[in-house]
């Protein structure tokens, strides 16, 4: 029964808070059973985009190698959401999610292609390419739970992303995110299903919740939604997890019974 934990978190300023918090959620999923856990975007550190710089490590920097020997000792898969990532050409820095195998060997690192440059109407005026570059690969890889592909935040609103992952063999999608409070409440869960639906493969989604400062506010409810686009799991406000058992049966009857995907033309 291959268990999948998409986790929710409401991050901040204080990284070594956030990391604990983090460790104790993945503990308490693999406790639960989970052999694949996913934290969200940005989990550990959440704070003034202006401070972005100076939150940023190298992947083999103290958050990630945390991660790793968490992964380690637990035995489970897990995707570190996202982190900013030194190194981009310019001084610039990246958004990218890693995924560690059960033995905290690193199994493959995206580094989010599509930059969240918007204005919403909650206030805010967000500019993610302000500071971070673009990447450029997608990223695909086995674990546990079916043959994950890797994806972060507004990445979702693609769709041509997930039909890529789903070319590569996906049967799993993670969307680690951040969704604002003002885009999530209309938009987070019908994307995520239409996602789920349209590859035919299981969804899973943690999440930032709640308030980061005084400007910034999440909407949270990570999910697990399976390939038919039902919502299987759904955390509720505040920390905690969405947890569901992402059965390769279903999904092996739902692209045998409709075969939608070999019935591209388009291509």
């Amino acid at each position: 029964m291959p268990l999948v934990a998409a986790l929710q978190m409401n991050s901040g300023e204080d990284k070594p808070r956030n990391l604990d918090a983090a460790v104790r959620l993945v503990r308490a999923a693999r406790a639960r059973g989970a052999v694949l856990a996913g934290l969200p975007e940005n989990f550990s550190w959440l704070g003034p985009e202006p401070e972005r710089p100076a939150a940023a490590e190298a992947l083999d920097g103290p958050t990630l190698s945390r991660m790793a020997a968490l992964a380690r000792e637990e035995g489970v898969a897990l995707l570190a959401g996202s982190i900013l990532e030194t190194g981009a050409p310019g001084g610039r820095l990246y958004n990218t999610s890693v995924l560690f195998a059960p033995d905290g060997a690193r199994l493959s690192v995206y580094r989010k292609i599509h930059l969240f440059d918007v204005e919403v109407g909650d206030g805010v005026r967000y500019r993610e390419s302000d500071a971070v570059a673009a990447g450029e690969s997608l990223a695909c890889a086995d674990t546990p739970a079916g043959r994950l592909g890797l994806s972060i935040c507004y990445d979702l609103r693609f769709p041509e992303l997930y039909r890529a992952l789903a070319d590569q063999g996906a049967t799993l999608l993670a969307v680690p995110a951040a969704f604002t409070l003002m885009t999530g409440k209309d938009h987070w869960e019908v994307l995520l299903r239409a996602r789920a639906i349209e590859n035919q493969a299981w969804v899973m989604a943690p999440a930032q919740h709640g308030r980061h400062g005084e400007k910034r506010q999440t909407y949270g409810h990570a999910l697990v939604a399976d390939p038919w686009g039902l919502v299987v799991a759904r955390a509720s406000d505040g920390e905690g997890m969405a947890l569901a058992d992402a059965d390769p049966a279903i999904t092996a009857r739902i692209r045998r019974d409709l075969p939608a995907l070999q019935h591209r033309r388009l291509r």
